[in-house]
């Protein structure tokens, strides 16, 4: 998968392509789904959600030049795939979903896997998770109609957030905060499930 899709794609940030290769995606999937956990592809995971394609995963890593001493925060648990690629490669990882059945099943997966630096909360991903910030990155996992507010502000000075944003179809946008000024760089199209909020 990482020398096939990944790699071979572009994706050169090291730390990024051995998360990709110790972190077992069948773990992140039902049983009915494993026969295609390693495929080029996003797969259903209950309640209208997915797991993001192996490629996207990685892009959006990397995108984010995380250097290891970083605090991240996710917004969309899911199954817990994307917050354990980036506990591989980060200080600490606080991922926010609003659907409590996916939350608590990663949180299981995630237990089972060993990682003691992912911190979890059930709630509106729109609104953050300001009691943890400022984050050196923030990573949206579903489509806003538009960037919140609340997750730029949560920003550190210098800090990177990716995020889909539209409604249908969507473009992957990197966010950096400068100082009281935030930049927008648009960098390809996507197909996300949408954010939801309360």
């Amino acid at each position: 998968m990482v020398r096939s899709q990944i790699e071979a794609r572009g994706i050169k940030d090291q730390r990024v392509l051995e998360a990709m290769r110790r972190v077992p995606r069948h773990a992140f999937v039902s049983e009915a789904m494993i026969s295609c956990a390693y495929n080029d592809e996003p797969l259903p995971i209950g309640n209208g959600q997915t797991i993001s394609q192996p490629y996207i995963v990685a892009y959006m890593t990397e995108v984010l030049a995380l250097n290891g001493d970083d605090k991240v925060l996710e917004v969309g648990t899911g199954s817990g795939y994307q917050a354990a690629i980036l506990a591989e490669i980060t200080r600490e990882v606080y991922t926010i979903e609003i659907v409590d059945r996916l939350s608590l099943q990663a949180q299981k997966v995630l237990d089972l896997q060993g990682y003691k630096n992912i911190f979890f909360k059930i709630g509106d991903g729109s609104r953050g998770w300001e009691e943890h910030a400022p984050y050196d990155a923030i990573m949206v996992t579903a489509a806003p109609e538009s960037v919140p507010e609340p997750l730029q502000k949560q920003l550190k000075v210098s800090g990177r957030m990716i995020i889909p944003v539209g409604e249908t179809f969507q473009e992957l946008i990197l966010v950096v905060r400068e100082k009281k000024k935030f930049k927008q760089k648009r960098l390809l199209p996507v197909r996300f499930v949408p954010l939801i909020s309360d």
